[in-house]
């Protein structure tokens, strides 16, 4: 008879772990379920990073990024500034449905530098791709360190007024350098002269023109602006 209650006893405590257990697995499915919910509404609802590229030309660079954040979950490439109507990028802007602004000296530099314009877009980040003026310190004081360039060399070398795409190369061809390459830096009141992001090399051969080397430093730039550009923002958006 002891021996029948102590199994029968045996028996529901068994069952009784099971359910306990049941239940707890249960629950934390449940958790989980609601968590992961949780977690992604959170991060669908955060608002967007919306960025502005400043360009001047073709738009190779500008191209480059435009397409690299294309379906971002977090980056929105919201604006085209261009100060020269009729140029490639434009039309590059408007086959990918971003609005563009096109900008005049006398209200840049001695106006209010379009600063409804951006603000009114919501611009949070500049990207500065082949874009031929200096940047206005309105600007800059508006966008403390959230201002980009990209220098094709390796500054401080081959930096300042009037250096730019082929004269840039032609100049370190002159020089002799064994190396050149890209620095994508900070914009500050000065040219080519705010903190450095990110340098990357390439070498420079003897027989080089600054065509042949202007393709290499092409490649750079397409390999590793966008990139940047995205590490940046995540790194003043999640501060360590």
């Amino acid at each position: 008879m002891n021996d029948e209650i102590i199994s029968c006893l045996q028996v529901r405590i068994i069952l009784c772990n099971v359910w306990l257990l049941n239940k707890f697995f249960l629950l934390n499915r449940i958790f989980i379920t609601d968590l992961q919910k949780f977690i992604t509404s959170s991060f669908y609802t955060l608002e967007k990073i919306k960025l502005a590229i400043f360009a001047s030309g073709t738009g190779s660079n500008a191209r480059k990024i435009m397409d690299y954040f294309a379906g971002s979950e977090r980056v929105l490439v919201s604006l085209l500034v261009c100060n020269k109507p009729g140029v490639a990028v434009i039309e590059i802007a408007k086959e990918r449905s971003i609005p563009v602004l096109l900008i005049e000296k006398e209200k840049f530099f001695s106006g209010d530098g379009y600063l409804p314009e951006l603000q009114d877009a919501g611009i949070s980040f500049i990207v500065l791709a082949g874009f031929l003026w200096k940047i206005p310190l309105k600007i800059i004081q508006a966008y403390p360190e959230r201002i980009v360039n990209i220098h094709p060399a390796l500054l401080p070398k081959y930096g300042g007024k009037g250096m730019y795409g082929a004269r840039v190369h032609e100049a370190v061809i002159q020089a002799k350098d064994a190396e050149s390459g890209i620095t994508i830096h900070m914009v500050d009141e000065l040219y080519d002269h705010g903190s450095v992001i990110f340098q990357a090399w390439c070498p420079v051969y003897p027989e080089d023109t600054a065509d042949t080397l202007a393709g290499r430093i092409h490649e750079l730039e397409h390999e590793h602006y966008a990139k940047v550009i995205e590490q940046t923002l995540f790194e003043q958006t999640n501060p360590a």
